[in-house]
């Protein structure tokens, strides 16, 4: 195993994952030194509920309400708004209530993805189950 991908076998606090991004907090800050170990990059909600470990972080595109329902239902971390796309007021309020982190990336979700994976965050699922999907 490439020795780069053992960068942070215990995980990454939410700050790290934010400045490995190049990203900004926007929604509860004072949460950053929460620890992950595990990421999910996904606009399709079904499979974020289908596949996704509680405690990961989500990366996405989409900027709507249902992506906080889907991370409270989760118990996820955080969300990674990627493309540097800004959810609305509504949403923003919405993941304060229920303390969930939200980081914006200008990176795109392809990117955001490799960089966290680079820096020793596992994917939601096992080989095994990537190869039967």
């Amino acid at each position: 195993m490439n020795a780069e991908i053992l960068d942070a076998p215990g995980g990454l606090t939410l700050n790290d994952v934010c400045e490995r991004l190049s990203g900004e907090i926007i929604c509860r800050a004072e949460l950053c030194d929460q620890i992950v170990t595990s990421a999910c990059g996904c606009d399709l909600m079904s499979d974020v509920l289908a596949f996704t470990r509680p405690g990961s972080v989500l990366l996405t595109g989409l900027t709507n309400s249902q992506v906080i329902r889907t991370a409270e239902m989760l118990d996820l971390k955080a969300v990674v708004f990627v493309r540097s796309k800004k959810p609305d007021e509504r949403t923003i309020k919405m993941a304060e209530s229920l303390q969930i982190v939200l980081i914006l990336s200008p990176y795109p979700l392809y990117e955001s993805c490799g960089i966290l994976y680079n820096a020793g965050l596992s994917g939601c699922q096992s080989r095994n189950q990537a190869v039967g999907a």
